[in-house]
């Protein structure tokens, strides 16, 4: 090879050595400073305990179960320094991470003299022929009253530290439990509001819809037969088991089932408008949210009015949201009695628009209850505001699970 193309050559590499050691010089640096912007040793200590205590929590949002348990045992067990870490539940050890994983089962007996106290107690000779794991703190998971299970730290020696520290965390532990019981708590009083919601539309509804049925029978049967059918479409939807979640097209269906039952026993009393934008329809809302409204402004709205009544139902984008409002010219509430209503204070026939209210705010939040205006003698105006998207993550889950 020529002298200049030796020459080149090394120039070449002298120039990709340069370059690489700057740019994992600036790395470093980069990485260095992100680090020291922490601040002091104490802040990076808070931030690493912050973020292990962060990771553990996540695996805990079902409670204490085997498989979130082992995904956490190992974040649990970096917050406690220690070498081995096991998570119980009152029937037998969840999980186990660290060294000597042959002596889990030996966990539950040291345990089950914790559940039986409920204190936390450290044992000296936890494992014999194992220095390692000589000494182990154990500490009781409580949620609220309940002894659910136990938290055991292994170490050759249990200083003050390491039994405070075990304690705390076992007791943060249990924080996530209940915080995970009570998601399921939400969960079950959502099921049973529905529940509730179809067995206080069965009674009356059904009731006057074979009123109304029996009417035609004789002098409309093919009418009568209609009416059947709308029925069953009615109450197949009503009383469906395939999850606490629904579209707005799917709503407004059985809305319009609904209203040529009432129709029937209305006749031209009843004049319905409907403005809806194609947009909204596939919006996901919870379960009977719109049909027991329009319910209200018929059975509370017009059945006490003379003459004709109007009911003007509208949905429509507003931004971020969709915006369902149902609107009747009928006598109307009076304010108190509906602050009641919504409080639970009252033992009403307004029950549906109360349960409504209830799960927007459970599955939505507080800002997204039913607006309601009214007014003895002006009607009523009722305002429903959803979001486009899905209001938690775990929408979707949830929806899966209700509908198994």
């Amino acid at each position: 090879m020529p002298e200049s193309q030796l020459l080149a050559v090394a120039v070449i590499g002298v120039l990709v050595i340069t370059l690489t050691i700057a740019l994992v010089g600036a790395i470093g640096f980069k990485l260095l400073r992100s680090w020291r912007e922490l601040g002091t040793d104490a802040e990076r200590a808070t931030y690493t305990t912050l973020h292990s205590a962060s990771l553990a929590g996540k695996h805990l949002r079902n409670g204490l179960e085997p498989v979130g348990a082992a995904k956490a045992s190992k974040h649990l067990r970096s917050l406690l320094g220690c070498e081995a870490v096991a998570i119980t539940d009152v029937a037998g050890v969840l999980a186990w991470d660290g060294i000597g994983e042959a002596h889990r089962e030996g966990a539950l007996g040291l345990a089950a003299k914790v559940l039986a106290t409920g204190r936390t107690q450290v044992f000296r000779e936890a494992v014999v022929h194992q220095a390692e794991l000589k000494e182990a703190v154990v500490a009781p998971i409580r949620a609220r009253s309940r002894i659910v299970g136990a938290l055991v730290a292994y170490a050759p020696r249990a200083k003050p530290g390491l039994v405070r520290a075990t304690s705390e965390v076992a007791d943060w532990v249990a924080a996530q439990v209940e915080l995970a019981e009570l998601e399921s708590s939400r969960t079950l009083l959502m099921e049973a509001e529905v529940r509730a919601l179809r067995a206080q539309i069965s009674p009356h509804f059904i009731y006057n819809s074979l009123n109304a049925i029996a009417s035609f029978i004789t002098t409309d049967p093919a009418k009568a037969r209609d009416l059947v059918l709308e029925f069953a479409d009615f109450t197949r939807y009503s009383f469906r088991r395939h999850g606490d979640f629904t579209t707005v097209a799917e709503e407004l269906r059985c809305i319009e089932h609904y209203l040529k039952l009432e129709r029937a026993r209305f006749g031209d009393r009843l004049l319905v408008s409907l403005t809806i934008a194609p947009e909204v329809l596939s919006t996901v809302i919870p379960f009977l949210s719109l049909q027991p409204l329009v319910e209200n402004a018929v059975r509370h709205g017009l059945e006490d009015k003379e003459g004709i009544g109007h009911i003007a139902i509208t949905a429509q984008a507003a931004g971020a949201f969709v915006e369902v409002t149902i609107e009747d010219d009928g006598v109307g509430i009076e304010p108190e009695h509906l602050r009641a209503v919504l409080a639970g204070h009252s033992d009403s026939d307004h029950v549906g628009l109360r349960n409504v209210d209830a799960r927007l705010r459970q599955v939505y939040g507080d800002d997204h209850g039913l607006v309601v205006d009214t007014a003895p003698g002006a009607g009523t105006l009722i305002t429903m505001r959803v979001p486009k998207s899905q209001p938690r993550p775990d929408l979707g889950s949830l929806t899966d699970r209700l509908s198994a």
